[in-house]
Order: structure tokens, then C-alpha cells, then sequence
């Protein structure tokens, strides 16, 4: 379990998150929602330790993460895709898959099967580098690469940006996998209404660095969800 309370972040003078919460579950998706430039990647950075918190907490399964560093918090079970993929475009995609590796014992460094049963195409492409890949197949490897940590919990900026229906589609099967199997709290940040309504199970709406809306999918008021990100 995931809980956020109240959280701010600051970039110097700018408040980038204003009083946020949110909680995610395992075997459940918890989609935010937002124009550009509300703080929704903002909100994973302050998630996964990039950048420290002015104000508030952030609980992940018990424990007080708060102030953990990046490192720690990945090794307690904390993965991101970032947006953009940031994929090692001069190593290879099996190379690319093992810096996952980092933050788990050395027994544990293996690629899971799931990442080829997911993503079929990277594994006729161990031997090619990650930079002559297509930007879905980049978007495929990043994935992989994060469910290579094993996480418990798992963040996603913005997986469909750029991608081309296809793989959008794969990528959509993915995650309903991931949170099928029961063990893993998901949070995705997207853009796209359609595709989080086909996903998730709880609603995050950001504007101006705050939560102006949220509910469960069984509360859900689409009105209102879209008056929200009118907004």
C-alpha cells in the first residue's frame, strides 16, 4: 500500500504540488490525470526520491519513505518508467534489461519470463542496441526494464505519448496483467481519459500542483471528471 498525505514540492520558488494525497493498492491501478505542466511528474519524483518533499508524507507498505533516497527506495520495491523512456540508446536491449539488475541481491539477477511474455518483441531483439529500436518498442523495453526490479510498486509517466495504437494496445494488456496478478500497486500517469478509463480503479485530477478531483471507478462521475480537467 501506497499513501501520500498532503504532500508540497518545491523548485526554488515555484511550488510545483500543493497539499497532494493519494493511495494506491496492490492488484489495483490509481490513474492521474492532467493537462501538461500540472505536476503529475512532479508527483512521481517526489515518489521515487528524486526530489525531496517540502511538507507532508509518503508511506509505502508500512513504512515512512519520506526522506529514503532514490537508491533505497528502488530497492525496497519502488519502479519508474519514466516519461521519455530514458532508455540507454548505445547498449543493447539485453543490456538495457539488466540495469535493472542494480538495486536487487545477486541471486535475484535474472530477467523475469514475464517481461518476453508481455513484450514478445524484445526478445528477438537482445542484440540490438535500445537507440534503433521505434519509440514503442523503447517504450516496451523501458517497461521491462522496470518490472526486471520486481516491484511492488510501479509508476508510469505518460507510457502512451508518442506510441502508435498498436503497441498502446500491448502496453494497455500489459498493465491489466500486472494488476491482475494481485501483488503490485499501479500508478500511471496519463493523458489520455480513454485509455486510463479502461485501466484504472481509482481517479487522481491534478491542476496548478494540487488534487482538484478524485474518486473510485465505482463513484465515478464522468461530468464531473471531465468538468475537472477543463479545468
Amino acid at each position: 500500500m501506497l499513501q501520500v498525505n498532503n504532500i508540497g514540492l518545491r523548485y526554488g520558488a515555484a511550488q510545483a504540488l500543493r497539499g497532494v494525497s493519494l493511495a494506491a493498492e496492490p492488484g489495483k491501478v490509481t490513474c492521474v490525470l492532467g493537462r501538461n505542466g500540472v505536476g503529475k511528474t512532479s508527483l512521481l519524483r517526489a515518489l521515487v526520491g528524486q526530489h525531496p518533499v517540502s511538507e507532508g508524507s509518503i508511506a509505502f507498505e508500512g513504512r515512512d519513505i519520506t526522506r529514503l533516497p532514490t537508491a533505497e527506495r528502488a530497492r525496497g520495491g519502488v519502479a519508474i518508467v519514466p516519461q521519455g523512456r530514458e532508455i540507454f540508446p548505445l547498449l543493447t536491449v539485453e543490456e538495457n534489461l539488466k540495469t535493472g539488475f542494480a538495486p536487487l541481491p545477486r541471486v535475484s539477477r535474472t530477467v523475469p519470463e514475464d517481461v518476453f511474455t508481455l513484450f514478445p518483441v524484445l526478445k528477438t531483439m537482445l542484440g540490438r542496441r535500445g537507440g534503433d529500436l521505434s519509440g514503442g518498442q523503447q517504450q516496451q523495453l523501458a517497461i521491462g526494464r522496470a518490472l526486471v526490479m520486481r516491484p511492488r510498486l510501479l509508476l508510469l509517466d505518460e507510457p502512451t505519448e508518442g506510441i502508435q495504437p498498436s503497441i498502446i494496445k500491448d502496453i494497455g494488456r500489459a498493465i491489466s496483467y500486472l494488476r491482475d496478478l494481485g501483488d503490485m500497486a499501479i500508478v500511471l500517469v496519463e493523458q489520455y481519459l480513454d485509455f486510463a478509463k479502461e485501466l484504472g480503479d481509482r481517479f487522481v485530477v491534478m491542476d496548478r500542483g494540487a488534487v482538484v478531483y478524485a474518486c473510485s471507478r465505482g463513484e465515478m462521475d464522468e461530468a464531473a471528471l471531465k468538468r475537472a480537467l477543463a479545468i
